[in-house]
């Protein structure tokens, strides 16, 4: 007898990643909205450790924070308004994470 597993039901999507530099308003307020909209986040401090800097760089193509990324949905150095207009054309996304926008 044969037994299938299916991977996706058994593996649970990563939680979204969020870049921040601690002190960066646009960081605070990201997280404030994240918070409000009960989206659990793995926060990376890329200032307190340059392993997760060289990675966004990487991912993003830049330094600058706040930026996100759940799967390959990436949003780079954003403004809570803007990362809300990129997720709108995301549906899927914004089902997955619970986004209310």
């Amino acid at each position: 007898m044969r037994v299938r597993v299916r991977f996706d039901a058994v593996m649970p999507q990563p939680l979204p990643i969020l870049y921040i530099k601690p002190g960066c308003p646009w960081c605070v307020q990201a997280l404030e909205f994240f918070a409000t909209q009960g989206v659990k986040l793995d926060v990376k401090d890329v200032i307190a450790d340059m392993h997760q800097m060289r990675q966004m760089v990487a991912i993003t193509g830049q330094s600058k924070c706040p930026s996100f990324r759940y799967g390959d949905f990436i949003v780079a150095d954003f403004g809570v308004d803007e990362f809300i207009n990129k997720a709108r054309k995301h549906p899927a996304v914004c089902v997955d994470l619970g986004l209310k926008v």
